[in-house]
């Protein structure tokens, strides 16, 4: 029966130590040996650790694991994995395996540097067994460490392996809080953003499921869902790259939004294109979109109903980033940590109206502070045109009534769009300064109505 007691993690490093049945090794690279140590220092460790090992010089690293991958990566964990556990059950299965629920616990993390030039994460891995004999089990996470200091990040990291390791042994049956029980302790020093389950102890869960829960459970402030191929963590996707963000509710699922999405961002894609040197690499969009409701006052959505948008954007080839916020500065902030290319929202006028109408009370300089963050130097708004009886419905829906505007052939731009005074200097400011940037009307479009 799983443990409903929330112990800290001297009493969980010392219940496993306890457990005459787990016995296991540990392979630690980038950031100390964190997670054994607690194992070594709470007593009873020669019950548990079978061996600990941290290969941090490169030469080392190939000859145990082999050259080739990164160090830092999925690629690289996964060998780690394999040979421990390889060495493990040769070494031990004849002497313990009747006894024994072996595990092989591995981390390689990028931990801050002395320069604190790099953006500190890592993966973390844990094979094991439910039972003696049994088959084997992984789990395997993608980090990123958000403490200030590299002391900080490495005692995070060994409380996070240790939850880990009782987690699997103890709280399986709490499905619903697993995730919970993993980052006890250090939920806002350590993000989850990638999670990837395999074997018998998982049957039923399902990855993308668990992905959307830990934006929802607050433990990753927003994980990647490509429309081909499995999910992968953001920074594997966003690192280095000119970025074009769509962001939007994406309520409606039908055919005909669709289109609307898909050329929008499409839109955005190809005026960042053109803005780019020739020897640039091509942008990269997403459709992006927050685990939180678009009215405060709505309950969020289900993970059901987040995975039904999802796969709404996937059946027309969008790549899909799922937020925990809502705010676009949000967004700003954490597709910065991981390039400093040009970025660029492509957004309709309706969402932009949003976007200036929104009190932002959680801030102390409200719009005007938000606005800050969400125009730093490399990101720019491109606005999207909209006819101007649908713009005319949309703002109904959100009480905007007092903004005015013309049209051409009924179609409106940014340029055309006037908000209510005060608004309507910053927004002829950001306007005149580049920083919003009107999108033309596509011509397959000016010929419909």
């Amino acid at each position: 029966m799983a443990s409903m007691e929330r112990l800290n993690t001297h009493q969980k490093a010392l219940r496993v130590n306890l457990d005459p049945t787990s016995y296991g090794s540990f392979a630690e690279i980038g950031a100390g040996q964190e997670v054994v140590r607690w194992f070594l220092v709470v007593g009873g460790a020669s019950g548990t650790v079978a061996k600990s090992i941290s290969a941090y010089d490169k030469e080392v690293s190939d000859d145990l694991y082999g050259a080739g991958a990164r160090y830092v990566s999925g690629e690289r964990l996964q060998t780690m994995l394999d040979s421990e556990w390889t060495q493990l059950i040769n070494q031990l299965n004849k002497s313990r395996g009747s006894n024994a629920r072996f595990f092989s616990f591995v981390d390689t993390i990028s931990a801050r540097n002395y320069a604190g030039t790099n953006e500190p994460h890592g993966w973390v891995g844990l094979r094991f067994q439910l039972q003696p004999g049994g088959q084997p089990n992984d789990i395997l996470l993608h980090i990123n460490l958000r403490d200030p200091s590299n002391p900080l990040e490495q005692e995070a990291i060994g409380i996070l392996g240790v939850n880990l390791i009782y987690a699997v042994f103890y709280q399986l049956e709490t499905k619903e809080s697993f995730f919970e029980n993993i980052a006890q302790d250090v939920e806002k020093r350590i993000e989850i953003d990638y999670v990837e389950v395999r074997g018998a102890a998982f049957e039923g869960w399902d990855q993308r499921a668990i992905l959307a829960h830990l934006v929802c459970a607050g433990l990753a402030e927003a994980v990647c869902f490509p429309c081909s191929g499995p999910p992968v963590p953001p920074m594997e996707v966003l690192h280095k790259k000119a970025t074009v963000l769509a962001p939007g509710s994406f309520e409606h699922v039908d055919s005909d939004h669709a289109a609307i999405h898909n050329q929008l961002l499409a839109a955005g894609i190809q005026q960042l294109r053109e803005e780019l040197a020739d020897k640039d690499p091509a942008p990269v969009g997403y459709f992006c979109f927050s685990a939180m409701p678009l009215r405060e006052a709505d309950p969020p959505p289900g993970i059901s109903e987040l995975l039904e948008r999802i796969d709404a954007l996937h059946a027309h080839c969008g790549d899909v980033l799922l937020f925990r916020d809502r705010e676009l500065y949000s967004m700003t902030a954490f597709v910065n940590r991981y390039t400093m290319q040009p970025i660029r929202f492509a957004l309709g006028l309706s969402l932009l109206i949003r976007v200036w109408e929104y009190r932002y009370n959680d801030l102390p300089g409200s719009f005007l502070e938000a606005l800050s963050r969400l125009l730093p130097r490399n990101v720019r708004i491109y606005a999207y045109p909209m006819k101007s009886k649908d713009l005319h419905r949309a703002l109904q829906s959100i009480s905007a009534t007092h903004w005015q505007w013309t049209d051409t052939n009924g179609w409106v731009s940014a340029r055309e769009l006037h908000p209510p005074p005060p608004l309507d200097h910053l927004y002829d400011y950001v306007l005149a300064s580049n920083f919003l940037v009107p999108l033309e009307i596509p011509t397959a479009l000016k010929t419909q109505e």
